[in-house]
């Protein structure tokens, strides 16, 4: 594992020598971590090893005890709360195991929060949430609510809201871990298909090989460190 005394010039998001612990257990002793842009980075490791922990700091989600993450160029740590609240609102997108869809909200609706949020209008909002809802085939579903669709298709929902706002990165923790084989691989074509795509990176957090193997490399974190399968981390 090698540290980064500064971000690497083509790194659009790094992070160096993290650490963080919950209590006394520690979830990340001095990992590191590189990915650029249009890159897709498996993170793997075995439950309890600290790679949703390295998804959380990398994408500002919690700070580190101890280390940096920049993303391009600028240390999170520096920026205020709610510099780093609207950098996950415009330049990150997320995708859960889960979906974590709002049930009350339609899936265009639920689609289109993103750009709702960053103060977009209504119709130039959920145009492009639905032009993303047909790209990953569940167009035909744009107004049912997440409760009334079955998870693949909800899953592909969560997958245009995290496209919508035309990320930067893409944080997927653990995206077809609720999902059968068939629907999650129709997720996973999809998600990486997009992403090539539109140039955005995706940080994939998972356990499962054939998961990982849509991604470009791999990194495996283990007892909170992380070392990159390609040598390159």
């Amino acid at each position: 594992m090698n540290s980064f005394p500064h971000p690497p010039p083509d790194a659009l998001l790094c992070a160096e020598n993290l650490h963080k612990a919950y209590g006394s257990t520690p979830a990340l002793a001095g990992a590191d971590f590189r990915i650029s842009a249009g890159e897709i980075v498996a993170v793997m490791g075995p439950s309890g090893s600290g790679k949703s922990t390295l998804l959380h700091c990398l994408a500002g989600i919690v700070p580190p005890d101890a280390g940096t993450v920049h993303f391009d160029g600028s240390e999170l740590s520096g920026l205020s709360d709610a510099r780093r609240s609207a950098l996950r609102r415009s330049a990150f997108g997320f995708v859960f195991q889960f979906g974590q869809l709002v049930p009350e909200l339609t899936c265009l609706e639920n689609a289109a929060l993103p750009m709702r949020l960053t103060g977009t209008g209504r119709k130039e909002a959920e145009a492009r949430a639905a032009r993303w809802l047909e790209r990953l085939e569940v167009g035909d579903v744009r107004h049912h609510r997440p409760g009334q669709v079955s998870g693949g298709q909800g899953q592909r929902v969560a997958v245009a809201r995290a496209l919508v706002n035309s990320p930067r990165v893409i944080f997927a923790d653990e995206p077809t871990g609720a999902l059968d084989s068939l629907n999650g691989e129709r997720v996973m074509h999809l998600l990486t298909e997009a992403a090539r795509e539109s140039g955005t990176a995706v940080v994939l957090v998972t356990h499962e090989s054939r998961v990982a193997a849509y991604s470009d490399r791999e990194v495996v974190v283990r007892d909170g460190r992380a070392r990159d399968l390609a040598g390159a981390a």
